[in-house]
């Protein structure tokens, strides 16, 4: 083949630090579209981003030559500073050490896109880590729960 195709999307999930409520409403807009933009400075782009006041979700185009672990450096990193900055009263913010990272295909775009931007209604009927574990059971990702919250 004279030239390389790719599609890798990802599915990134984290937490604030303790899932402490960080991202109240007032701000949240302003965070998704910061990590819209991280993403777009890095060479990938944020097709959704949402969340609730103690977790985010993030659909990623990437390209082959960013690792899933380089693409959650870039949001974590780059979001946690600006947050900093930007609003004074969140100095002690932080995010989750670890991530979920998961691969999706086309086919599942539309419906992952709807569940991000869904949140508010689905954490009413559900708790952060009883969504995280739904997604590593169905995903066959094995962990000790012992070191999944921190």
């Amino acid at each position: 083949m004279a030239n390389t195709y790719t599609s890798f999307h990802y599915h990134f999930t984290f937490s604030t630090k303790n899932r402490e409520p960080w991202i109240v409403q007032k701000i949240e807009a302003r965070i998704w579209a910061y990590i819209g933009g991280i993403a777009r400075k890095h060479k990938m782009t944020a097709i959704q981003v949402g969340g609730i006041e103690d977790h985010i979700h993030a659909l990623v185009l990437a390209p082959p030559t960013i690792a899933p672990s380089q693409v959650a450096q870039y949001l974590k990193g780059d979001s946690s500073k600006w947050i900093h900055e930007e609003f004074s009263k969140l100095r002690g913010f932080e995010w989750q050490d670890g991530y979920g990272a998961f691969s999706i295909g086309q086919s599942n775009l539309s419906s992952l896109k709807k569940y991000i931007a869904s949140q508010k209604e689905h954490h009413r009927k559900r708790s952060f880590q009883e969504e995280l574990v739904q997604f590593l059971d169905e995903y066959g990702i094995e962990y000790d729960e012992r070191y999944l919250w921190n």
